[in-house]
């Protein structure tokens, strides 16, 4: 059997088992074995319930963790433009010219070891796009046509693999964030500033979160950084957000 579909058994007896975390953990094991089979160096699995909220359930390495970081500090990237196009997003040399719809973060992702980035939306059913599968590598290049449909095949599973965080419904995540506990929800404190900031502007969630990322570029600090001062109280709304 090919070691794809030992990894899609895999998922599907796992998710049988159940128990608590266990998506999570599946999850893990996919983006590990995508490192395996594709010439990549590294991959993550992002849940997007919208454009403006999104948690990483797993990163096999930090280069992909800092990836998907840089992603949501500035909303965009590989990740967000595979979310709103339902397809993938294929960069085999990151170095021969920023891509038009992310430049910021094409110069940003310079600081890190990557030169090929491919990411891929992850569907279960008919459902809109709801998760991204992100991998990059080291060196550039293209995949082949074997390998492209590989990296299909593992999204698909990683689709699988996801419905075991889902709540029988269509919600990933719930107020406290439960459902994505196994994977530490490192977003919670962007979200919680967004919504001070909705309370106190009186704004649109989207709007909110524009704002907390421009501040956060703006003073060259990371959208998790500003986050947690200002849910800390270490930054005030009414002297930094008139």
């Amino acid at each position: 059997m090919a070691e794809v579909e030992v990894l899609r058994a895999s998922v599907l007896a796992a998710l049988g088992e159940g128990g608590t975390g266990s998506g999570v953990d599946v999850v893990g094991r996919v983006c590990r074995a995508c490192v395996r089979l594709l010439p990549v160096d590294g991959a993550a699995v992002s849940v997007m319930v919208d454009a403006g909220h999104r948690e990483v359930v797993y990163a096999s390495d930090a280069v992909s963790t800092a990836l998907a970081e840089l992603q949501f500090s500035l909303g965009e990237g590989p990740c967000l433009e595979a979310y709103a196009a339902g397809g993938p997003v294929l960069v085999p040399d990151l170095a021969a010219g920023p891509p038009p719809a992310w430049p910021v973060f094409a110069a940003e992702a310079a600081a890190q070891p990557v030169a090929a980035l491919f990411t891929f939306p992850v569907q279960i059913g008919a459902v809109r796009v709801v998760a991204t599968l992100d991998t990059y590598r080291a060196t550039p290049g293209s995949l082949d046509a074997a390998e492209l449909s590989t990296a299909l095949q593992v999204a698909d599973i990683a689709a699988l693999a996801l419905s075991g965080l889902r709540d029988g419904g269509d919600r990933w995540l719930d107020g406290d964030g439960r459902w994505m506990e196994g994977a530490g929800m490192r977003y919670r404190e962007v979200h919680q500033a967004t919504g001070m900031l909705i309370a106190y502007l009186d704004l649109p969630a989207t709007a909110a979160l524009a704002r907390l990322r421009a501040y956060a570029f703006g003073h060259g600090r990371s959208l998790l950084e500003v986050a947690g001062d200002i849910v800390a109280r270490r930054v005030r709304l009414d002297e930094e957000f008139r």
